[in-house]
């Protein structure tokens, strides 16, 4: 063979410890050349094998949730291969364990749960995967990893993060800058996180204070409601961040309606109303952090290459991977053209 001649000139033709190293060299070099290749097809938008998804998604009774359930069906729309089983939504525990397991009893080839209670549906999550059909869990986590094989959601603690450097960054010149929050709902471990990111990033910047915060309920009339607090407790603050855009439709009411623009206000998910404030630069929202809804699209990517055992495009793995963490951006006037269609209603 030319490679054991070409070897033989190098190492020496009668000494047999080269011609044990030949052997060796010529037998490994096909193994290593086959466990660097992965050949695992990556998902794309090329047609497919038939994939049927079952979605369980909460009840769309907020901006958020609905543009979830959008994103899921919009997404799902763009493949010819994927039927999309989706159901009606609910916040009671119960009704949408109830609709899962109707949904595992159809064989669906893959569940996206989006839990109205992570904890409370984890049961129904271990029991879709001993049936055999992989579980994609959507934003709020299932108590253990063995009921899901994928999660993907947002950064709750890197939304607070953001939030807090934004406001950082903004006040960095100015001498004992008082900083308020208008949280959600309290007993939500997402609010948790989201406020220890925003103190975390707050403690880079030693001339900021946080004097107040108050807790909403991720609504309209608690945001204006707790704003109105707010404001007749500190007559004065440099910088707001809001949990939530919903709630930041009436936290920007009560601020109108106090006359105060003395500080700079940063909101939260990515809701059009408070993209279409920060474009129009003519109140104190001046920057929102990214809560994406797109989120769900994703999920349906996901969930598709799992069906078709199928990778994910961009990345070598043969698998898709077990988790999915998304950015929290800050959209400002600087770049509000670029998410603008992100935008939710």
């Amino acid at each position: 063979m030319p490679e054991t001649s070409r070897r033989g000139l190098l190492f020496g033709t009668a000494a047999v410890s080269a011609g044990a190293f030949l052997t060796a060299c010529t037998s490994n070099e096909p193994k290593e050349k086959e466990t660097a290749q992965n050949n695992q097809p990556a998902a794309d938008d090329k047609p497919g094998k038939p994939v049927t998804i079952g979605f369980a998604g909460p009840q769309a009774d907020h901006g958020w949730l609905n543009a979830i359930n959008v994103n899921a069906k919009s997404r799902a729309e763009k493949y010819s291969e994927v039927t999309l089983e989706i159901t009606e939504g609910s916040n009671d525990t119960a009704a949408q364990i109830g609709q899962v397991k109707t949904l595992i009893n159809k064989k669906v080839d893959v569940l996206v749960i989006l839990p109205a209670d992570g904890k409370a549906l984890t049961q129904v999550g271990l029991e879709a995967m001993k049936a055999g059909i992989p579980v994609v869990n959507l934003d709020r986590v299932f108590a253990s990893p063995q009921a899901y094989r994928c999660w993907v959601g947002g950064d709750n603690y890197g939304m607070g993060l953001n939030a807090g450097h934004y406001i950082g960054e903004q006040l960095k010149g100015k001498a004992n800058a008082k900083v308020v929050e208008l949280a959600g709902i309290d007993n939500l471990e997402l609010t948790k996180q989201r406020s220890q990111g925003f103190a975390d990033a707050l403690k880079n910047y030693s001339n900021i204070k946080l004097v107040a915060r108050q807790a909403a309920d991720f609504t309209v009339e608690s945001g204006q409601a707790k704003m109105a607090q707010l404001l007749q407790a500190q007559k004065q603050f440099d910088a707001m961040w809001n949990h939530d855009d919903d709630q930041g439709v009436g936290a920007l009411r009560a601020i109108q309606q106090a006359g105060r623009d003395e500080f700079i206000m940063v909101g939260g998910a990515g809701a059009k109303s408070a993209m279409d404030a920060i474009k129009a630069d003519n109140s104190v929202m001046k920057a929102t952090v990214l809560y994406p809804p797109t989120m769900a699209a994703s999920a349906i990517d996901l969930a598709r290459a799992l069906g078709q055992s199928k990778g994910v495009a961009g990345l070598s793995e043969m698998e898709i991977p077990t988790s999915l963490t998304l950015y929290s951006a800050v959209v400002t006037k600087d770049n509000i053209d670029q998410y603008l269609p992100t935008g939710f209603s």
